[in-house]
């Protein structure tokens, strides 16, 4: 599918800001949606809005399948074994917390061990720094290189026998680093912990197949990959959900209940307490498929080489600092001399153009960088060449009005 065709499928983008086109280079915060999700959720509440699981007629029977079948097309989309292993959450922030009380804090002791990074977004951060609080355990960080990259001999030094748990994010959505995470996954099975990866920057981006990431948990959020707010995915090794009590309880994820005691329902089920996403987990299943009639591959691919001509246009800038490695996903982090990033945000909307500006969720990785905030520009299938050249003249223009500061 061309560029061109592709752009025709999100409306959104269709429409001046401040008199100029509208140029999205924020998608690593939230993606825009594709014509075929806002249809299928449309679809949703026109024609089979109802509950899931509790009725018996037909408007619950289809929004029952639709919901089931929304979980094996992510169950298939990410390679798990089972459907079992697919559980609903709010997002990746949510999927995480509940790996974080549901078997951090019930498995760990005084000095146990969980190892993250500095460059964990703050819901791959917090969740553990409570868990360690909570249990006695101790917060380890893997040292980054230089660039932003991690080595896996300071993988190797940083985990022990002590190590339970080994968190980190699959990709930056800060310096863009693609970690190594099968081969951690192996130094921390090696010595006896698991791995939990928070997946939100990379499945919107690349395959992901989490039996081959030999991941132990996996977490990732719909609104990053086209899809809707609201809804994300905690996959789970079975084996490990089955002995995992828990967070929310009430409505239909229980089996039975008696006066003093209940007892949950099997898998999935006994994770998703209340009334669930069901609209979004037809948003969700829409945007896999409009994904796939892609292909993950070439949208790596072209996000790949957007970001490498960003860095090549982006560095003809004088004055201009920018953080993380060469071989990168399709996002770049910058400042632009002592300007503010919010500053610089302000005049680049002012060109039309959305970029992030501030500490991305991820304030310990801005104090190892030395600074207290970036602006950051990213890009997805629906972004163009044109694009980073109307973001180089933006900031271009960014530095003549603040000309008296660079």
């Amino acid at each position: 599918m061309s560029i061109s065709a592709i752009r025709s499928q999100f409306p959104i983008l269709d429409q001046e800001v401040n008199g100029h086109p509208l140029v999205y280079l924020d998608s690593a915060a939230t993606s825009q949606k594709p014509i075929a999700v806002i249809e299928a959720m449309d679809r949703y509440y026109r024609e089979y809005n109802s509950n899931i699981h509790r009725g018996v007629h037909t408007l619950g029977t289809r929004a029952t399948d639709a919901f089931e079948g929304a979980r094996e097309k992510i169950r298939a989309f990410i390679g798990a074994k089972s459907s079992k292993e697919i559980i609903y959450t709010r997002g990746t922030t949510a999927a995480l917390n509940l790996v974080a009380h549901s078997y951090a804090r019930a498995k760990l002791t005084e000095g146990d061990e969980i190892v993250i990074t500095p460059m964990e977004h703050h819901a791959n951060l917090i969740p553990w720094q409570q868990a360690a609080k909570a249990t006695g355990a101790t917060l380890k960080y893997i040292p980054l290189q230089e660039d932003g990259t991690i080595q896996l001999e300071a993988v190797r030094e940083t985990v022990t026998d002590r190590t339970k748990i080994v968190a980190i994010a699959h990709v930056s959505n800060v310096l863009g680093t693609i970690n190594p995470v099968k081969e951690i996954a192996d130094i921390a099975h090696d010595n006896g912990a698991i791995i939990v990866v928070d997946g939100a920057q990379s499945t919107p981006h690349m395959k992901v197949d989490v039996q081959d990431l030999n991941a132990d948990f996996f977490a990732f959020s719909g609104h990053k990959m086209s899809g809707p707010t609201g809804i994300g995915v905690l996959y789970g090794k079975q084996s490990l959900l089955e002995n995992m009590e828990p967070l929310e309880t009430g409505g239909e994820m229980i089996d039975f209940v008696d006066y003093y005691d209940s007892t949950w329902k099997e898998l999935p089920w006994k994770f998703e307490a209340g009334t669930m996403p069901i609209a979004e987990s037809v948003g969700l299943a829409a945007a896999i498929d409009f994904l796939q009639d892609i292909g993950l591959d070439a949208i790596h691919q072209h996000e790949t080489a957007l970001a490498t001509y960003a860095l090549e246009r982006l560095e003809t800038i004088e004055g201009i600092q920018i953080y993380g490695p060469r071989d990168r996903v399709g996002l770049v982090t910058f400042n632009l001399g002592d300007v503010h990033p919010h500053d610089v945000a302000t005049v680049l909307d002012a060109e039309g153009i959305a970029v992030r500006a501030g500490h991305h969720c991820a304030q310990p990785l801005m104090k190892w960088l030395g600074v207290s905030s970036t602006a950051r520009a990213s890009f997805y299938l629906y972004n163009t060449t044109d694009e980073i050249d109307a973001l180089v003249e933006g900031l271009k223009k960014t530095k003549e009005y603040f000309s008296d500061v660079l």
